[in-house]
């Protein structure tokens, strides 16, 4: 029994060493959210200006509160 478990830890210790390495080519960098949308013009709001980062903040906070504020809502 001891031999069994002796060699199930050998295993698991030696598995552990055949990890490839990871590389990032091929892999794409995000761009910052306030330069514009990935899908296209579909999905933004109308009066944001893509590239512009004081407007991206100002559509965060009119969302954030109109619409997705549960505590302004429960009155």
């Amino acid at each position: 029994m001891t031999r069994l478990a002796l060699l199930m830890a050998l295993c698991v210790t030696l598995s552990a060493c055949g990890e490839s390495p990871q590389n990032l080519a091929g892999s794409r960098f995000d761009s910052a959210s306030h330069s514009g949308s990935a899908v296209g013009p579909a999905y933004t709001v109308p009066g944001w200006k893509a590239g512009d980062k004081t407007s991206w903040e100002q559509q965060l906070k009119a969302r954030q509160l109109n619409g997705q504020n549960d505590y302004s809502r429960i009155k």
